[in-house]
């Protein structure tokens, strides 16, 4: 059983900060590429970042030069850290990896998803 747990979504004011964390846990061989999506209200779930297993980053086009993703692969950990964040940033925040299993069941997995609200 694998399993992706979210961390750091919370309310913070237009400007600030947060860093957003995701472990992934479980019977895990190995993870290719880990990325971020959100979703606002009433619209589908969209990519904010993507990184995969070498370091190879992308970037929803909104976000670009604010956020930045990063991993730790012997952590099995992803980080978002976002700044200069703006109220249209407000939105549930999921974290995604695609894996291994250690009986060799390849699977993509999602977070709980985490809320984060900018509002002055």
């Amino acid at each position: 059983q694998v399993q992706l747990v979210e961390s750091g979504g919370g309310l913070v004011q237009p400007g600030g900060s947060l860093r957003l964390s995701c472990a992934a846990s479980g019977s895990i061989r190995s993870i290719s590429t880990m990325g971020w999506y959100r979703r606002f209200p009433g619209k589908e779930r969209e990519l904010v970042a993507a990184i995969t297993s070498g370091g190879s980053t992308n970037y929803a086009d909104s976000v670009k030069g604010r956020f930045t993703i990063s991993r730790d692969n012997a952590k099995n950990t992803v980080y978002l850290q976002m700044n200069s964040l703006k109220p249209e940033d407000t939105a549930v925040y999921y974290c995604n990896a695609g894996l291994l299993t250690t009986d060799l069941l390849g699977m993509r997995y999602w977070g709980q998803g985490t809320q984060v609200t900018v509002s002055s």
